[in-house]
């Protein structure tokens, strides 16, 4: 019989191999992790011309395919990006080790001493698109946390995943520990997302990272908890006191930096005061660096700008594309970011601190900013290392989700003969 055509037994067994895997983590020592991590990091470098050859025929099918610009920038790696990957994988190496942390300890007059500590959540499952870098960043940070691994990349990163898992696979080798704490799904065929999403007896939680429509459907028929990475559809609000040179700097980066990644700015908010001031230089700059930019009646004055349409509010471009709009206060502002916003990234540029303090206090997202670009939006640049996502909802984890994030916890309760009465 052949596993690649029975999706269900290949899972059933990738399955069982993690929960046997994830029991040898769950008290592997902080040193074998690391151990393990750095010869990973070795591996990536060492195989780097056969990660970049596997990228290649990624490439290749991205193009086949019609992917966006943005979408061949997500998947394109070349030796700068290897070596992204390599620090990637050695800051989380060298991170404190999460599992075993004490969180809380008190005394009870009972005479008990209770102590709360962090523990692995068990076997995780990661469901992801593009991105080929994400392999390493997820392997990285459940195996840190103690977890065993799922990861189901998407197809346009088959090749250089597959590359990329080898060299994880070679790290779990050389620490000595097992080879299936960090699996991936060894095919495309999608019958094998629907079988993570129902394997409540292997995996612990699901995290998908990717468009709408991968975790709209993770989310509708997962039986397995979530941890979901939604839509980024961040927002950049420049306030009735807004720099100007800020501002400028702010909303370009936030846009044009990187416009694949999910903190990429897509939507633009202009305070009225400021509009033929402080928005025209920053409307003028972005029409200067290639941005398409769709406005309200307002903005379309502008010569280059033209009409949004009611689709474009609450859209995630990925793309040299943003909207913007004219709105006449902060409260204006925030009643469209609730609308159309996804509770990822927002951000105010502002000098006015009460403003700053009330879009923080009065808005939901998981991450806001002040007076800095969205691109910040990331696990690696909060210290965290890496990132598995970024997660949008409200329980258990949210905003970026690192190794701390990917643990839960037990009571270790001690007393001396101790009974109740």
């Amino acid at each position: 019989m052949n596993e690649m055509t029975n999706i269900p037994a290949l899972m059933a067994e990738i399955g069982a191999s993690a929960r046997r895997a994830a029991g040898e983590l769950a008290f592997a020592t902080a040193e074998r992790k690391h151990a393990a991590l750095i010869a990973a990091a070795e591996a990536v470098w060492a195989r780097r011309a056969e990660i970049i050859a596997a990228n290649a025929k990624d490439l290749a099918f991205g193009r086949e395919k019609g992917l966006s610009e943005a979408m061949m920038d997500r998947l394109m790696l070349d030796e700068a990006r290897v070596r992204g990957i390599v620090d990637g994988l050695r800051t989380v190496a060298e991170q404190p080790d999460p599992v075993g942390e004490v969180i809380a300890e008190w005394e009870m007059a009972s005479g008990l001493n209770i102590r709360r500590v962090r523990t692995p959540l068990g076997v995780i499952g990661v469901i992801y698109e593009s991105r080929p870098n994400v392999t390493a960043d997820a392997g990285a940070l459940c195996l840190k946390a103690g977890n065993a691994v799922i990861l189901r990349g998407g197809s346009e990163s088959f090749h250089s995943s597959g590359v990329i898992h080898g060299c994880l696979v070679d790290g779990l080798k050389a620490a000595n520990l097992p080879a299936a704490a960090i699996q991936r799904v060894p095919t495309r065929d999608r019958a094998a997302v629907q079988a993570m999403l129902t394997m409540t007896d292997s995996i612990d939680v699901i995290v998908p990272r990717g468009g709408k429509g991968l975790v709209g459907l993770v989310q509708r028929e997962a039986r397995v908890p979530v941890f979901a990475h939604l839509e980024g559809i961040v927002h950049i609000y420049l306030d009735q006191a807004a720099d100007p040179v800020k501002s400028l700097n702010v909303v370009l980066n936030a846009k044009t930096r990187r416009t694949g990644i999910c903190g990429a700015a897509e939507c633009l908010l202009i305070h009225r005061d400021v509009v033929e001031t402080v928005g025209q230089g920053v409307i003028r700059a972005l029409l200067d660096a290639g941005v398409e930019i769709r406005g309200d009646a307002t903005l379309q004055a502008i010569e280059g700008v033209s009409a949004a349409g009611a689709e474009d509010w609450g859209h995630e471009y990925l793309d040299m594309k943003i909207a913007a709009k004219v709105v006449d206060n902060i409260d204006n502002a925030m009643d469209h970011i609730r609308t159309f916003g996804s509770n990822h990234t927002d951000a105010i540029i502002t000098e006015d601190a009460a403003a700053a303090a009330r879009f923080f206090a009065e808005l939901d997202s998981a991450i806001l900013m002040h007076n800095a670009s969205t691109q910040f939006a990331d696990g690696g640049e909060f210290g965290m290392g890496a990132e598995i996502g970024i997660a949008t909802g409200k329980l258990h984890a949210r905003g970026p989700v690192g190794a701390t994030q990917l643990t839960s916890f037990k009571y270790l309760v001690t007393g001396d003969g101790t009974t109740r009465p």
